[in-house]
């Protein structure tokens, strides 16, 4: 068994698609994608895309994926990745490919002098918190996250 993790390409957007559907369906979300696979090739690999995607295969098969961006912080005065997704396809979890996808995307952040590296977790997702933690990622509870979308942020933005 071989675990390889590599920068997707856009002939890899109905996979990555595939997993985002896979991921909603774990998240019990499902009826919250709305992207197709055009659009998902636009976001990640179009002109002006500001997001990235890697994708993790077992023996050339595509088992997983990850899409990240970077963000800024003010008072670290340097970049820093967020992982937006990390999926793993449920029959292939256990077998350190989470691991090396959140491994590559560490060494990443050091190689680019990144002064962080973040991602969201449902509070509700145990197995993936309690991995995490054991990584010696620590939970942020003392920030809240707000949101906009849809109607509201239409109203919001248009009032």
């Amino acid at each position: 068994m071989s675990i390889t993790i590599r920068d997707a390409v856009a002939s890899d957007s109905q996979t990555i698609l595939d997993f985002i559907i896979e991921l909603a369906v774990y998240e019990k979300a499902e009826h919250e994608v709305k992207t197709n696979v055009e659009e998902t090739r636009e976001a990640i690999f179009g002109k002006n895309s500001t997001v990235k995607a890697l994708i993790c295969e077992e023996d050339g098969v595509a088992i997983g994926y990850a899409v990240y961006f970077y963000n800024y912080s003010t008072w670290l005065g340097k970049n820093g990745i967020y992982l937006e997704d990390l999926y793993i396809s449920q029959s292939k979890r256990g077998n350190g490919a989470g691991k090396l996808i959140l491994k590559h995307l560490a060494k990443k952040a050091l190689a680019e002098n990144c002064g962080r590296f973040e991602w969201s977790c449902l509070d509700w997702n145990t197995p993936s918190r309690e991995f995490y933690e054991s990584l010696g990622a620590v939970a942020q509870t003392e920030w809240v996250g707000y949101r906009l979308e849809g109607e509201t942020l239409n109203n919001f933005a248009n009032s």
